[in-house]
């Protein structure tokens, strides 16, 4: 096999691979193997049929043609490993020759990841919040919790956050009524922004027995961009009794005897949920000066691709102000996919079979799947490797991350070390990451 590189523009190459009849050879064979199985020959059996009966029955272009759909991938493969390319995306192919002496001829134009320097990690500087744990957040906790224990008591009185309140819903467009937006005898806490949009501004100061209506536009689904009138009718307004704090409600709600204790645990977990918080905006802040750290042009037909991809999965067509920030932003994510693909080479980085199914029990229970329902999923979907090198990505994040500086907005230098560690090891639901 012979190879020959043409450097069309600094993202995007020309191979042109020459393949003599002894490089066809196993294609070949293999063609003849896949042939002979799927045909009927009087007097053979299906596998057993014979070269020469194949090629009067078939042709010998059909299965030289058939034998170019294994060796030109492979050919094609061989030639980026010998040049040292990694492309990005898939190739334009064009077979230019093919020889009664089967030799074939192929171009192959793809676009290449650009060549870049990295900077050295040290010398990245980034500031983060504080994780500072204030008495407030504390006591939010510790609300949430007596909140578990509360009993709900009607009262006759206007709606306010907090409250829980009793509703029936229906919602229409055009007249046309809307049956997803239908529901009677809904239990809703006022104040969560958890239901629609415009929802507790509109019920808000309600009263029992009151209807109020609003309107708003769905951003997603069969109606989005589509005005839709809601109504509302409050049956029922009820505020929480909540359990006095004391050494009483510590023993119901927890293992501890007394309130102080119960704070104590409360602080502490608020206080490694605040480190996990900074540990994120660190890696964030982290990769947003790694990527300003570079320079290069990424390939414009990655980032249409991306950005007709954005637009196509239910975000409407989206105008010019719309696609132009779309397009910056899939260009940035690009870049920073590459960086860290290079620093994940740099760095010989490896995704270990344990860290994977790490990977797949976090992401199953994001979606609220079995390990094994979602990895069926990302095998039937072809997206296996396009996992694994997200996971990749991620530990050369972490790599770049421990040798970053990182201090608050004190001037405090900030050890990440730990939580690195112990993210890497093991998420949980404090996970914060996208």
């Amino acid at each position: 096999m012979k190879t020959a590189l043409e450097t069309i523009s600094s993202t995007r190459v020309k191979l042109t691979v020459d393949l003599e009849a002894a490089d066809l050879a196993p294609s070949l064979e293999g063609a003849y193997q896949r042939i002979s199985a799927g045909i009927s020959v009087p007097g053979f059996r299906k596998g057993m049929v014979p070269k020469r009966i194949i090629d009067q029955r078939v042709g010998r272009m059909a299965v030289v043609n058939e034998a170019l759909e294994d060796a030109v991938p492979r050919a094609y493969d061989a030639a980026l490993r010998e040049l040292s390319i990694v492309p990005l995306g898939q190739p334009a192919v064009e077979v230019t020759e093919l020889t009664e002496q089967e030799t074939v001829s192929f171009t192959a134009e793809v676009d290449i990841r650009p060549e870049f320097d990295l900077p050295a990690y040290s010398s990245l500087t980034v500031t983060v919040d504080p994780a500072l744990v204030a008495g407030s957040q504390v006591e939010d906790q510790l609300d949430s919790l007596r909140a578990r224990f509360s009993a709900l008591r009607t009262v006759e009185r206007p709606a306010a956050d907090g409250d829980v309140l009793l509703v029936n819903v229906s919602g229409s467009h055009d007249g046309a009524d809307v049956e997803d937006l239908t529901g009677n005898a809904l239990s809703y806490e006022l104040g969560t922004e958890g239901l629609l949009p415009g929802f507790d501004e509109a019920v808000r100061g309600a009263s029992a027995g009151e209807e109020r209506t609003f309107t708003f536009t769905a951003d997603g689904g069969e109606w989005s961009g589509k005005d839709l009138d809601v109504t509302a009718t409050v049956t029922a307004v009820r505020e929480r009794d909540l359990p006095a704090a004391d050494d009483d409600f510590a023993q119901l709600a927890s293992e501890f005897d007394t309130i102080e204790q119960l704070r104590d645990d409360l602080r502490e977990r608020v206080s490694r949920v605040r480190a996990v918080e900074q540990a994120y905006q660190a890696r964030d802040r982290v990769l947003e000066a790694l990527v300003d750290a570079v320079d290069f042009p990424v390939p414009d037909a990655l980032v249409e691709s991306a950005v007709d991809e954005h637009f196509s999965d239910g975000h409407g067509e989206g105008d010019l102000d719309h696609r132009a920030e779309v397009s910056r932003n899939a260009r940035r994510s690009l870049i920073a996919q590459l960086v860290l693909d290079k620093v994940a080479d740099v760095e010989a980085v490896e995704v270990s079979d344990a860290e994977f199914t790490q990977w797949l029990i976090n992401e199953a229970s994001r979606y609220q799947l079995q390990p094994q329902e979602f990895a069926d999923q990302l095998v039937q979907s072809g997206s296996v490797p396009s996992a694994i090198a997200e996971v990749r990505r991620a530990k050369a994040l972490s790599l770049v991350l421990e040798s970053a500086a990182v201090v608050d907005t004190a001037g405090a230098l900030v050890d990440l070390s730990q939580v690195i560690s112990s993210r890497d090891g093991n998420q949980n639901d404090e996970d914060t990451s996208e």
